[in-house]
């Protein structure tokens, strides 16, 4: 494992910062900064027929990751989660290649996984002592996860109605979790606030360089899984977009490495009608996105009602040619629903919006059903398994004729 990270750069402004020093937002701006490496030296150290021969982890490019000493490495086993095809799926739409990334396998449940395993990891190697977050839930358990595997105290805050099995999961890991009447961005508030004076290093979504770093190797796995090239379309659920921001990163990267050409995806947002900042400022042309009133979806990860990298992401789903859209919770549900029935992949519903969303730009024509689409599945259903109706009859085995009429309802 050799790393060659280089500096920091803030993403707005251009200014630079000692990689080797703990660093938040940019001190200038306030806006997100971005670890930058020595992409040339990368290019001769290593090539993409390489990570073929390494272990089945996103530590596998090791090369264009922050840590320095593999001893600082906090590891669960995240990342190179499988692309799926989905035959079923893509008959059903209509369409010519339909894939999964399915990074519900991911430890914890969800993509978070990634973000937090570099997270961590480089805020071990820099000093850190006691790490701290605002989640909607997913992002909690990850941090709690990776912290208790590093020895660190996390300190938590979640909405009061975060799913209970986030809450349970951090509770079991042992951090200190702190429920909030209110949303999200409550939460950072609290972090913000008494995190300078407590000794937490804030870990909240792009507000640290290195969440990014580890979110931007689905970028890297996608181009790999497809033999170093990017598919037409890629469809993602957005919250804090912080997978977006990554993987247009990673694209820029490898690019300049010569190990993809210069073709990109379409990158397309979705988002819930609830909670819509993204869609709102991409429709309007604004290049930022004012903060959604009155926040509402059954997707926690989705319920964002502001993303420091607003942007970042916007700039994306631009530059690509792509797109942002809503969907409704009923939609979510729908989706979730079809998306195990058909290819037997049970996903939360921020996951769900995602083939709500391809359903629709389907039948608004935004999407050709020739392209070649690749639907990130961000986290696995088993986390929010409340949210699926079961209402079913309870047999008497005893009572033939009445086990058999139940058998042929259902059946019908």
């Amino acid at each position: 494992m050799k790393g060659f990270l280089d500096h920091l750069e803030c993403s707005a402004c251009g200014a630079t910062y000692d990689a080797d020093q703990l660093h938040t937002v940019c001190s200038s701006c306030g806006k997100v900064l971005f670890a930058r490496y020595d992409l040339a030296r990368v290019r001769d150290a290593v090539r993409p027929d390489d990570f073929a021969r390494r272990r089945g982890s996103l530590w596998r490019y090791a090369e264009v990751l922050p840590v320095r000493d593999p001893e600082n490495v906090v590891s669960l086993g995240e990342g190179w989660t499988p692309l799926l095809e989905a035959p079923r799926l893509s008959r059903a739409l209509g369409c010519r290649r339909v894939l999964i990334k399915d990074e519900g396998v991911n430890p914890t449940g969800s993509f978070k996984a990634r973000g937090m395993t570099v997270a961590v990891s480089r805020a071990k190697e820099l000093g850190a002592r006691r790490l701290g977050t605002p989640s909607a839930g997913n992002a909690a358990c990850a941090m709690s996860a990776y912290a208790a595997r590093a020895g660190m105290p996390a300190y938590v805050f979640m909405p009061e109605d975060a799913p209970l099995m986030n809450q349970a999961e951090c509770v079991a890991y042992g951090a200190h979790l702190f429920l909030v009447h209110g949303l999200i961005s409550d939460c950072g508030r609290i972090v913000r606030r008494e995190g300078s004076e407590r000794g937490w290093f804030d870990v909240s979504t792009l507000r640290e360089p290195y969440r990014a770093e580890g979110k931007k190797t689905m970028g890297y796995e996608l181009a790999e899984q497809l033999s170093w090239r990017l598919p037409d379309v890629i469809i993602y659920p957005t919250g804090g977009g912080t997978g977006i921001v990554g993987m247009w990163k990673a694209f820029t990267e490898m690019e300049a490495m010569g190990w993809i050409d210069s073709k990109r995806p379409r990158m397309i947002s979705v988002q819930a009608t609830g909670c819509a900042p993204i869609v709102r400022a991409f429709e309007q042309g604004q290049n930022q996105a004012e903060p959604w009133t009155g926040a509402q979806t059954i997707a926690g990860g989705l319920r964002v009602p502001s993303a420091i990298g607003d942007y970042l992401i916007l700039q994306a789903i631009r530059d690509s040619g792509g797109t942002a859209l809503t969907v409704g919770d009923d939609e979510i549900v729908a989706a979730m629903h079809e998306l195990a029935a058909r290819e037997g992949v049970f996903v939360s519903p921020e996951a769900g919006a995602t083939l709500a969303g391809l359903r629709r730009l389907l039948a608004t024509h935004q999407v050709d059903p020739d392209a070649e689409i690749v639907l990130f599945l961000t986290g696995a259903g088993l986390l929010n398994a409340e949210m699926i109706a079961v209402d079913r009859p309870v047999l008497d085995p005893d009572d033939v004729e009445g086990c058999r009429r139940a058998i042929d309802t259902e059946e019908e």
